[in-house]
């Protein structure tokens, strides 16, 4: 250590202690965002003082058009958030009705997370972060203080896809103290989903719990399958590893999965105490899921008492295989000379399948088919799926 050098340190330590500590950094305060306040709005909190501007994107905002693999399609709102001389960005909501929401940022026009939120899911290949406001519709997508069923990941051998495949199952509360036998309502994902997604977007689970303590709902096995057959398992938990996901893997609708699914029936049947009557089924599904619950429910015409179409992608596939896309017009119709107990079919008002539904509709009056028809507002998104959820489990066994 030199003269010079001695001589600044000694400036240094002999320094005010208030002088010193200004050129230390503090440390930022802790930032909580989302921070739901008392009159249910929600305060947004965001520090990025590099940023040149930052958008808040959700589904409470006002929708607005984006471009999609489909068209032109309504998407969640934006709003520029406000920076403060600390770099800190905010943006409070007005009061929000009770729901779960789903938002990110914009920093700089590049997608992220809220950092102070552990609250995410993954659809597809995009991450999204979560809240709920309670006193209302979400008290459904909550863990309130009632009898919880369980979860479990399991895997299933298809003698038919020559694979094991990984599923997901929730038994109700008591399944494993009771000798009881129980329904089966078996639920399929839509596209950019996998055996995860009903349980984790979907809040399946919260919303079979809650509608059963309350009454609503007879207690049921819900079974929670991979609607992707080239997968054994979703991305991350099977064999492909963590590999990005894809929206729509190879062969998802090509006929392959409806085809094998007597396979995920079966194993069900054979592991898990269930009634095996046609009565004691109800198969349910979401777009991609929707079309595969279509196809399997008159593919095996005479196999579920009960059938749900959330927002259905009742269209045409061109890479259409094998035997399960042909004689709809003879299978549909032996599906309802054989009757069913309810045949339930849901879309939102701007969804883009909306059209699809309409000609389906048409297609299911020509042939005698009775059904009950559900129609909501907005469009393709989970909020309504969840809302179908809450809906049609009630109207079960």
């Amino acid at each position: 250590m030199n003269f010079k050098t001695a001589i600044i340190l000694l400036g240094w330590v002999i320094l005010p202690a208030g002088i010193r500590a200004q050129e230390i950094p503090q440390e930022p305060e802790e930032i909580i965002s989302p921070r739901i306040n008392d009159n249910s709005s929600v305060s947004f909190s965001l520090m990025a003082p590099q940023a040149d501007t930052v958008k808040l994107v959700s589904d409470f905002l006002p929708p607005e058009k984006v471009m999609t693999r489909f068209g032109v399609q309504e998407g969640p709102g934006s709003v520029i958030l406000e920076k403060n001389e600390n770099g800190l960005w905010t943006f409070t909501s007005k009061p929000l009705e009770s729901e779960l929401y789903s938002f990110w940022y914009l920093v700089d026009g590049v997608r992220v997370a809220d950092p102070n939120s552990p609250y995410v899911f993954r659809n597809g290949s995009t991450v999204t972060n979560i809240f709920t406001i309670s006193g209302g519709q979400a008290d459904y997508y909550e863990n309130n203080d009632v009898p919880h069923g369980s979860v479990s990941n399991t895997w299933y051998h298809s003698p038919t896809l020559n694979k094991d495949r990984r599923l997901t199952v929730y038994t109700p509360p008591g399944y494993e103290s009771s000798n009881e036998s129980y329904p089966v309502l078996y639920l399929l994902h839509g596209a950019g989903g996998d055996e995860n997604s009903w349980a984790a977007h979907g809040r399946a689970t919260q919303i079979i719990d809650n509608l059963i303590a309350a009454g609503k709902a007879k207690p049921m096995i819900v079974v929670m399958p991979n609607g992707n057959v080239a997968q054994d398992g979703g991305y991350g938990y099977g064999s492909e590893g963590f590999q990005k996901p894809t929206f729509l893997p190879e062969r998802s609708m090509n006929g392959e999965y409806e085809a094998h699914f007597k396979d995920v029936i079966t194993f069900v049947e054979k592991t898990y105490r269930v009634k095996k009557e046609k009565e004691a089924r109800a198969i349910a599904g979401r777009s991609m899921g929707g079309f595969h619950t279509m196809h399997i429910s008159r593919y095996y015409e005479n196999t579920f008492d009960y059938v749900g179409l959330f927002s259905a992608a009742v269209i045409p596939r061109e890479d259409a295989t094998g035997q399960v896309y042909s004689n709809m017009e003879e299978t549909l119709k032996k599906q309802a000379d054989n009757g069913l107990r309810l045949y339930w079919i849901a879309i939102g008002k701007t969804d883009f399948l909306f059209d699809a539904n309409v000609a389906f509709r048409k297609q299911l009056d020509s042939l005698g088919m009775t059904y009950e028809y559900v129609e909501s507002e907005e469009g393709h998104i989970w909020k309504n799926w969840r809302v179908y959820l809450t809906k049609f489990a009630p109207r079960l066994f």
